[in-house]
């Protein structure tokens, strides 16, 4: 048992770690976009995205998962204020909104391979693009609000 007030090194060295891995992640992930749209054809994008995100999804989930587990412990001792339930509240969006975003990735690699063979789908896979931005801005945005939150809950 820690004495009060008194933080284990090692949980906040893997809090810290599994954090810049989440993190990184998403802006390394916004910039290979950015590249492979730029560089890649239609049919080897779709198949990077496809490997990128079966990979990144087990590391990144599981980073974002042990941060969240050892944030939490980290500040078991605190008392459930306002703040702290606005922190539980927006890690319970940021995964639901992540959950959301896997899903509906999965589903755009389906109709981005339908839209390659079959015309007239662009509509719906520029549709359906707006939507994966809204949900990557959501991730992004809710990800911010959570390391300011945990930011002000340690301050």
């Amino acid at each position: 048992m820690l004495a009060a007030g008194a933080v284990s090194v090692p949980l906040l060295v893997l809090h810290a770690l599994a954090a810049a891995i989440w993190i990184g992640g998403l802006v390394t992930i916004f910039i290979v976009a950015r590249v492979a749209s730029a560089t890649l054809e239609p049919d080897r994008r779709i198949a990077f995205f496809r490997s990128l995100g079966r990979v990144y999804g087990i590391v990144g989930t599981s980073a974002l998962l042990v941060a969240l587990a050892s944030g939490a412990i980290l500040l078991d001792d605190h008392p459930w204020d306002g703040l702290l339930v606005a922190t539980a509240i927006v890690a319970g969006a940021l995964l639901v909104a992540l959950f959301t975003g896997m899903v509906q990735a999965r589903a755009m690699t389906r109709l981005r391979r339908r839209a390659l063979a079959t015309p007239g789908l662009d509509r719906r896979v520029r549709r359906e693009a707006q939507v994966a931005t809204a949900l990557r801005g959501a991730i992004a945005a809710l990800t911010l609000a959570l390391v300011v939150l945990g930011a002000a809950l340690v301050a």
